[in-house]
Formats: structure tokens, sequence, C-alpha cells
């Protein structure tokens, strides 16, 4: 692929995001201004719960999807306040969800506690609203617990498995997107894939396009397969352009 085609399929695959620590309502009118503007729209925004209701009215008629965290960025246990945070969501105007999975659970051999969690929170959802099961890759560890995060997220509800939050030292990587898009594979392909944290050159963006080519089939990472969580990556697209 030349620079021009990386940048014709990865724009459309992008969730632009704000998740930053000190996010702003002017900050998201700006995000969201800047993803009106662009000659090919983005898949998604997103966002911190508190702005779902101003960016969704923002957005107005747009085709872009609206995307909010939950359970962010510690992957805690606590079910209930959990899925209070995605019913709150969801009725604000969030179009996908983005849990992170309780990876410390799993790490710990508590295994149990993390499908708990996936499985109520894909309960909650209504409307076509979509869940990404963030499973946190670069604090797993092991190719052995990517493998098994994956694979239970798949099982217990998600529509997408997705590395990372970003607000850890290790955030998205080839080798934990290998392992992920392999078990989506044996799971036959249906459910997504979200590399987050750390992407920002077009060399980023073709390096996961071709695995997932090479992985699922050409055509496959299209936006309902295939996501891209990150903002800084958009600037060299366009440039591409």
């Amino acid at each position: 692929m030349d620079d021009r085609e990386i940048a014709q399929r990865a724009i459309p695959l992008i969730d632009l995001t704000d998740l930053s620590d000190d996010c702003t309502r002017e900050k998201i009118d700006a995000l969201v201004a800047r993803a009106l503007a662009l000659p090919t729209p983005v898949a998604a925004l997103c966002i911190w719960p508190a702005f779902v209701a101003q960016a969704r009215k923002a957005l107005g008629a747009s085709p872009i999807k609206l995307a909010t965290v939950v359970n962010f960025p510690d992957g805690g246990e606590d079910v209930g306040a959990v899925c209070g945070a995605t019913r709150a969501a969801l009725a604000d105007g969030a179009n996908e969800i983005d849990l992170v999975l309780p990876w410390r659970a799993l790490r710990e051999g508590r295994e149990a506690s993390a499908r708990e969690m996936v499985r109520a929170v894909a309960n909650c959802l209504r409307g076509g609203a979509i869940l990404k099961v963030i499973i946190e890759s670069g604090e797993l560890q092991s190719d052995e617990l990517i493998a098994r995060a994956s694979r239970l997220a798949i099982e217990e509800g998600a529509q997408f498995i997705k590395t990372s939050t970003g607000k850890t030292r290790v955030s998205a990587t080839l080798p934990a997107a290998r392992i992920m898009l392999g078990v989506i594979r044996e799971t036959g392909g249906r459910v997504g894939f979200k590399a987050s944290g750390g992407l920002r050159t077009l060399g980023d963006a073709r390096d996961y396009l071709l695995l997932a080519d090479d992985i699922l089939g050409a055509g496959w990472a299209s936006p309902d397969h295939f996501r891209f969580g990150a903002s800084s990556l958009l600037d060299p697209l366009l440039e591409a352009l």
C-alpha cells in the first residue's frame, strides 16, 4: 500500500479521542468541530461520559458514532457502579461503550469476576449500542492471558476487543494485536478489533492494517470490525492525502 491508500483506508477507522485528564467542554466542542470538518468522516468520537450529552447535541445528524468509557482507566470490579454508568451514558446518547476489563482479577486467577463484568455490561446495552472491551494487554504480561482475556470478552458479549486504555506504560503492540486478531479468527471473525494507545505514524497504521489483512483477509478491516483509538494519528494521515 502506498501512503495515500493507507490514509484512505485508515481515516474512516479512527475513533477520534479526547480522554485527557484536563478535558473541558471547550475541547469537546473543538473535537466535534474537527470531526465534522474532515473530508472523510472518522468512525467515532471517544470521550469521557461527562461530555456525551454535549457531543451528541453538537454532532446533530452526523453519521459519526459517539463512544464513551466505563470502568476507566482502572478496571475495577464494582459491577453495579459500572452498569449504572453505562445506562447513564446510553441515555445521554452514546452509541458505543468502551469497558475496561477487570484485568487484575484475571491476572490473579479470578476469571469469574472478569466474566461477570463483561456479561453485566453487555446486558445493559440497547438501541443497537455496541460493547468494546479493553483487555489492557500491556498489563496482562503473557500471551496466554491476552488470549484468555480476548476469548472471555467475546464469549460474554463484546462486539470489539481493544488493546489498551492508553494510560499504562505499555499500550498497543503488534505482538498483542496478533494474538487478539488470531482469537477473533478462531471465533469466526465476527468480533472487531481496536488498537489504542501509542499509534502516531503512517507506518503504525500500515503495520496494523497489514496484520489484519494477513490474519482475517483483505476487506475485513472496515469500521464495523476495526478501529484505531489514536487522535495523534489523524494529522499524518491527512497529510498523506
